[in-house]
Order: structure tokens, then sequence, then C-alpha cells
């Protein structure tokens, strides 16, 4: 199992309007602009997903890390109605104050669906995709999925939670545990996420939707598809669906791997995404 000990440089964070939202933001490097997207749940943000990758990555890269509109840092705002759509509108008002034109998206989970979702609504404004554990298609409700809808904030709870995405359960140290229940347990943090993410039936066969066939052959962009073959989150053939369905993608899919290929396949996740990035 790869694994670096070499604590990363603590990046400051900084705030700009985009979209209407007051968005929290870190940016590192400078070069082509690459967009770090995080994926969803309980306690999550942009630097949770990506602090390890974002300062090795902006070794020859301008590389950015936005807490999605209703997450982390950016607050949900009182009534909005969020659906991919405005997510997708709140990624380009991002892009747009930045002054950035063309990005590479790198998209973790729910962050890669947001990336098709740029891809296919402004196709202009994004370089090449990186999918990392991304739904698509119609696939049967997860016990990550449900576990994550369900979560109460707890010590104990968010412990079980988060040993549901690795493969080897040694990542998840209390450090983490610490870091992610105090997030989920801020005032209206949860209600806040279960405003943003249906709630799923309590009935068997359950199913969750991703962008269909039909929408990820649309997809022109160089794109990179990651996936964890024991992944109990997002189902692996979730990654070969997009695999099929997009024309110029490539797959790799990590054995004995879970949800969290950036951090449980670090090494090799960084050599695929440079080299991806570099010849995009």
């Amino acid at each position: 199992m790869e694994k670096r000990d070499t604590p990363q440089p603590l990046v400051s964070p900084r705030f700009i309007d985009a979209a209407g939202h007051r968005t929290l933001y870190r940016e590192l490097g400078a070069g082509e602009p690459v967009v770090l997207l995080h994926g969803s749940g309980p306690g999550v943000s942009g630097w949770a997903n990506w602090s390890r990758i974002a300062p090795v990555l902006a070794d020859g890269f301008r590389v950015l890390v936005p807490d999605i509109a209703g997450f982390g840092d950016t607050l949900a705002r009182p009534g909005e109605r969020y659906g991919i759509k405005l997510w997708v509108a709140h990624l380009l008002g991002f892009l747009d104050a930045l002054g950035i034109q063309r990005a590479h998206l790198v998209g973790n989970s729910f962050g890669g669906a947001l990336a098709i979702g740029v891809a296919t609504a402004a196709a202009h404004r994004v370089q090449s995709l990186v999918l990392m554990g991304t739904p698509a298609g119609e696939f049967p409700l997860s016990e990550g999925l449900r576990a994550g809808w369900f979560y109460e904030p707890g010590i104990e709870a968010m412990a079980s939670l988060l040993r549901l995405f690795p493969y080897d359960q040694s990542l998840v140290t209390s450090d983490m545990v610490d870091e992610r229940y105090v997030a989920s347990a801020r005032p209206g943090a949860q209600d806040a996420f279960r405003a943003l993410i249906p709630q799923p039936s309590t009935q068997a066969g359950a199913t969750v939707k991703g962008f269909p066939p039909a929408t990820l052959s649309t997809i022109a962009q160089p794109t990179l598809v990651l996936h964890g073959r024991d992944d109990r989150v997002v189902p692996a053939d979730c990654g070969l669906l997009i695999h099929r369905c997009v024309p110029r993608s490539d797959l790799h899919m990590f054995g004995q791997c879970g949800h969290w290929v950036q951090l449980e396949r670090e090494t090799a996740f960084l050599a695929l995404v440079r080299r991806h990035l570099a010849e995009a």
C-alpha cells in the first residue's frame, strides 16, 4: 500500500464571489489551470479531499481547490434549490471570477459528475477530464452512499462511515475522523447536506442515477477514468461504463483499492494524472 509521510505545506484559504456564492478555495503553483473537485458527504471539503495531492501537482500546474457550493465553507444560501445545474453554474462562475477560460478538471466521485456536467454544458471551458470513482448510468444504492445519507454527527458514526471508503482500513486515522466529524457537526451543516442530496428510499432495490450513456458519449475531451475495483461507494462498473461510452477515454482499474484512489494509490495516481495532463 502506497503511503507518504512527508508533511504537506499549509496553504491559506481565500474567498471569491462565484455565481453569488462566497466561495472558499486554495491556489498553488503556476502553469495550466487544474481544478480539483471534491466528492460529497458529511464533513467533506476541497482540502480534505486534496491536501496531499494538490501541493505535488502544483509542481508544474496552477492548482485550484474550491469548496463546491453548499459544501465545506462555501455555505448554502437559504432557500436555494441545489442540483447539477446550480453546481455547474457555480463552477463556471468560479472560473470566470479567476479569469480562467479553459481548465483541466479532476473530479472525485460527485466532483467527477460535476466535471462531466461542465464538459457537456460548456465543452469549450474544459481541456481534459480526470474522473475518479465517478457515478454514471443507473446502479443500486451502495452501502457507502446509504451510510452517508443517513449519517448523524458523532465520532463513532464518522469513523464507521469513513471505513467504508478505503480498502485498507489503516488509512482512516483518528485525526481524519476528528477533522471530518468537527466539520459535519457545525450548526446547519447536516441540514445543508440533506438539502443538497436527496434522501434515498428505504425500500429494497433503491437505485442511484448518474449521467446516462447517451450523455457520456458526447464528451469529446481526453478523459482519464480511474476507479478502485473494491469501491463500496460507487461501484467499479460505473468506471467501466464511462470508459465504454466516452470516445477519447483511458481506464485504469486499481485492485485492492476502494473509493479513495488518490490516497490508496497515491504514487500511481499522480503519475497517471501527470501523464494525462501533459498529453491532453
